[in-house]
């Protein structure tokens, strides 16, 4: 599940409640059948506005955190799927391409989207300048990077099939 707006309902709720997240946490145990919960370190990351903070999670985690809420899922959270009328009987690589947003990406954006890490960005441009290319897809806007994900995903597909 991915949280709306940054987790600013959420937020919203939780002062709404008046709580904050050691006593979320608490009630993420209250409301799990399990009797488990989440710890206070991951519903900070899910709540959280700052640096650490994960717009995705778990469906349980989301369940959790909204029940502890006394929320509906989909006021704080959006499915990570989308439902296609498509056949799924018939095998296809799998691609995020449908998904593609038409504007440009910064690199968290572009890390949510592969699923790959900041870091792991950093290392290919890097790899690339020391080759005196360019990474496929980097636009600098200023002294800030943003990538067009059409082009990153067509240079990562010539790699995969040059492979």
């Amino acid at each position: 599940m991915r949280r709306l707006t940054k987790g600013a309902p959420i937020r919203a709720a939780m002062r709404a409640a008046g709580i904050d997240i050691p006593t979320l946490a608490i009630r993420t145990r209250e409301v799990d059948p399990e009797g488990l919960g989440l710890s206070r370190s991951l519903v900070g990351h899910i709540t959280g506005a700052g640096r650490t903070a994960r717009d995705q999670c778990s469906d349980r985690a989301a369940q959790l955190i909204a029940g502890a809420l006394d929320q509906e899922v989909t006021k704080l959270f959006a499915s990570d799927f989308d439902i296609t009328d498509e056949s799924t009987s018939t095998s296809r690589p799998k691609t995020a391409a449908s998904r593609l947003p038409a504007q440009l990406m910064d690199q968290r954006q572009l890390s949510d989207f592969l699923g790959k890490s900041m870091s792991w960005i950093d290392a290919q441009i890097q790899s690339a300048r020391r080759s005196g290319e360019l990474w496929p897809g980097l636009i600098y806007v200023g002294s800030s990077r943003r990538f067009d994900p059409h082009a990153v995903l067509d240079a990562m597909r010539g790699k995969q099939q040059a492979a």
